[in-house]
């Protein structure tokens, strides 16, 4: 890793560059010269592709108990030379790709910020060149650490973030999309300088231990940002502003506590059975009680807080003192499981999983190619296979307000079991289906994501789809002293320890190993050899529940459901293609029209075709066969007479193609006319003796002696030629004068016996 940094001078103003080489490419950091207009503004640069984030702020707004922290991240499809595909030819609302980065983004930053932190912040990450060789959502964090320090707000950064590939045991920080392809990881760390505040992970079931040694090298570039942003913050030279939090009413605070701690049972009945609405029955509780005690006006905002910080503060230390969590588990306990499938009826697949009081419903849709989902946005790629879609309902938590369109966290969500699933799902090739998994949670109390993890593989086992492995996934949690000194972690964390807690941290894998991780810190720092302990834990964890899991269906089924299309891949030369679609999609609208089965045709001559049952499925490929087969001598045929000629038959073997079975394989002899022998309409079972350099098919009959006047032949026709008296025949041999002749042997090598043959006769087939 080399530093450099430079001073130039633009229109804009001066600039001020700062770079650093990593991972073979040069890192810059400029400042000074866009949106000049905001708090403070950053450009950051990784090959080709080029982001500003901008960041401004405003006044705390009265009432506010929360940080109000809003993090956008910004597509603009120019960034890659293109015009947007949406009807108004303009970006929309960001898709699931901005709003991940923006949620990425947002994860390490907050917990920077002093806690009772209340000022309105606004960071703007706006992508404005992309080389779509390096992916532009981890830069994000790092830009936004470097502009917040560079303003007057109060922040405990630099931090930075870090993507991880591994590439044939190669570990490459920063990689390319192709790189990403090829990898077995696809990481992003987040840390400051003092540990890991954010991990995000997808794997292919990679041992815990590599997983760890990849975090390790990814929080050493991290810590060679933070350095990086150091300069820049140096030299913007800005001062920063003292932060004072609030003054706590040390007597009020006293006077709640007295209440609260009066009762334990209480705290814990309430946090146990209804969680956070048992925290706010307890907090009207404590200012009625103080209203009877005062004449005086209660601030029922700073009951409020106080009464869930006096909760908190018992809550945790009962854990670290006793070991003892909120509902009486012990640290490393998973509550109550429960897993079915095949609890719907006609859907193609689906799981109902259960632990504690989450409880989480998915469904398997199985489609054909045409399902997939197009995706138009910055990073490569044009088409999804896999999708997972995660819905919160208010209902799942007892709660009565509107319903709304999927946010910020639902996406998160579906994308966190989606990571987790995919590293299992076969091969397209090997299983030619489009999978879409849909995730209602119906109740939620703790870990959503993972339950989703957990019944999306058993809805997958349940619509036969040949999964590698099952997956299930656990939520962790972690409490601690102020000094991190003493800590405790937590299996299969309650709705109520996430918001009591310190951690969360999400981990999914199979029996072999790690497949997704997510983890979310409101520390500023983890407890040393932490990542060890953690992921040891998660470990027996998620094997407990994949053991409940196996139990309610041991593998997938073997065959998918009797409602899911029936899906079958074939392969024609690509010169056929033609031949299959027809004239204006004649041809192939033909077959879906007659069988009700969906056909995709690929560039490279591979056919998907998808019927509702397995007959339709048959029929669609047969027709699909009978439009691009090549014919080959030795083919047999079961084929109808379609014309008659004085020189043989021609018989129908496909669609559009005859062959001709001459009369010297049909008579006995050469005074029978053709017309005695077959006629149009008749069943033959034929045999490719010939195609010559036209593509003139000769046919052989099948059959004993390869004679319809044979009397023992099983596959002869019996023609219907009408009553013929004997003279007939006689006078025709006598006017022949043929009888002492020897009967002509059939020629089968094409010579000399086709010389009558013409060729076209305004219907569409050969005449010969």
């Amino acid at each position: 890793m080399t530093n450099t940094s430079q001073l130039a001078t633009n229109t804009g103003g001066q600039t001020q560059v700062f770079s650093r080489e990593i991972g073979g490419t040069v890192f810059e950091l400029g400042i000074g010269r866009l949106a000049p207009s905001t708090l403070a503004s950053v450009t950051i640069r990784y090959g080709d592709t080029v982001m500003l984030t901008t960041l401004c702020d405003g006044d705390a707004r009265p009432g506010t108990d929360f940080f109000p922290l809003t993090v956008d991240f910004e597509e603009r499809m120019y960034a890659i030379g293109k015009i947007p595909g949406s009807f108004f030819k303009r970006e929309g609302r960001p898709g699931t790709d901005a709003t991940l980065a923006a949620r990425m983004t947002d994860r390490p930053i907050r917990p920077m910020f002093p806690k009772n932190f209340r000022r309105e912040v606004h960071l703007v990450n706006t992508l404005l060149a992309s080389d779509r060789e390096h992916p532009a959502d981890v830069l994000a964090t790092t830009a936004a650490s470097t502009a917040i320090n560079m303003s007057p707000l109060p922040f405990e950064g630099p931090v930075s973030s870090v993507q991880i590939a591994r590439v044939e045991g190669e570990l490459i920080a920063f990689p390319t999309y192709e790189q990403l392809d090829q990898s077995d990881l696809n990481l992003v760390v987040a840390a400051n300088d003092d540990s890991v505040v954010m991990i995000e992970a997808g794997a292919k079931q990679i041992p815990e231990e590599d997983l760890i040694e990849a975090i390790e090298y990814a929080e050493e570039i991290c810590h060679e940002l933070n350095s990086l942003q150091q300069e820049v913050i140096d030299a913007a030279g800005v001062e920063k502003n003292e932060w004072n939090p609030p003054a706590t009413d040390s007597e009020l605070e006293s006077k709640i506590e007295t209440i609260l701690l009066s009762d334990p049972d209480a705290i814990l009945d309430a946090v146990k059975g209804d969680g956070f609405r048992g925290m706010d029955e307890l907090s009207k509780s404590v200012i009625s009680t103080l209203s009877e005690e005062s004449d005086e006006d209660l601030d029922e905002g700073a009951v409020r807080s106080l009464s869930e910080a006096t909760i908190k503060k018992f809550v945790r230390g009962r854990i670290l003192s006793e070991g003892k969590r909120a509902d009486d588990r012990s640290s490393d306990e998973i509550r109550e499981l429960s897993a079915l499938v095949g609890v719907l009826p006609r859907v193609h697949g689906s799981g109902l999983f259960q632990r504690g009081e989450t409880q989480v419903l998915t469904v398997a849709t199985l489609g054909s190619l045409r399902e997939r989902a197009r995706v138009d946005t910055i990073a490569p790629g044009d088409w999804k296979m896999f999708m997972h879609h995660y819905n919160f309902p208010p209902y799942s938590v007892g709660e009565a307000r509107p319903l709304r369109t999927p946010g910020r966290r639902e996406i998160g969500h579906g994308m966190l079991a989606e990571k987790a699933i995919e590293a299992v799902l076969p091969e397209f090739d090997e299983f030619p289906y489009v999978i879409r998994l849909v995730s209602d949670v119906l109740s939620s109390n703790g870990s959503t994501s993972q339950g989703a993890t957990c019944g999306s593989t058993l809805a997958l086992m349940d619509a036969g789809v040949p999964i590698k492995a099952p997956v299930a996934g656990v939520a962790m949690g972690l409490v601690t002293n102020e000094e991190v000194t003493n800590y405790e972690i937590l299996t299969d964390i309650a709705g109520i320890e996430d918001a009591l807690g310190d951690m969360d941290f999400k981990v999914a894998g199979t029996e072999t190993g790690v497949t997704a991780v997510q983890l979310d810190i409101k520390l500023k720092r983890l407890p040393a050899d932490f990542l060890n302990q953690v992921f040891e834990k998660a470990r027996v964890g998620r094997l407990t529940i994949l053991d409940a899991m196996t139990s309610a269906l041991p593998e997938s089924r073997s065959d998918v459901g009797t409602h899911a299309p029936k899906i079958a891949v074939t392969k024609i030369d690509p010169e056929k293609i033609g031949a299959l679609i027809g004239p204006g999609g004649k041809n192939i609208n033909a077959i879906i029209a007659e069988t009700s089965a969906s056909i995709d045709v690929e560039e490279d001559g591979t056919v998907y075709v998808g019927g509702e049952t397995s007959e339709s499925l048959e029929s669609a490929l047969k027709k699909v066969d009978a439009l691009t087969r090549e014919l080959a001598v030795g083919d047999e045929f079961e084929g109808s007479v379609v014309r008659l000629m004085n020189f043989g038959a021609f018989v129908e073997l496909l669609p559009g193609k005859d062959g001709l079975l001459h009369i010297s394989e049909l008579a006995e002899s050469r005074d029978q006319e053709i017309a005695d022998l077959v006629s149009v309409g008749d069943s033959l079972k034929v045999r490719i003796q010939e195609v010559d350099d036209r593509g003139r098919i000769n046919l052989a009959l099948i059959g004993s002696g390869g004679k319809v006047g044979l009397e023992d032949s099983d596959t002869a026709p019996t023609p219907n030629r009408g009553p013929r008296s004997s003279s007939d025949r006689s006078d025709r041999r006598s006017s022949s004068d043929r009888s002492d002749r020897p009967r002509r042997r059939p020629r089968r090598d094409g010579e000399g016996q086709r010389s009558d043959r013409r060729e076209g006769d305004g219907s569409g087939r050969r005449k010969w």
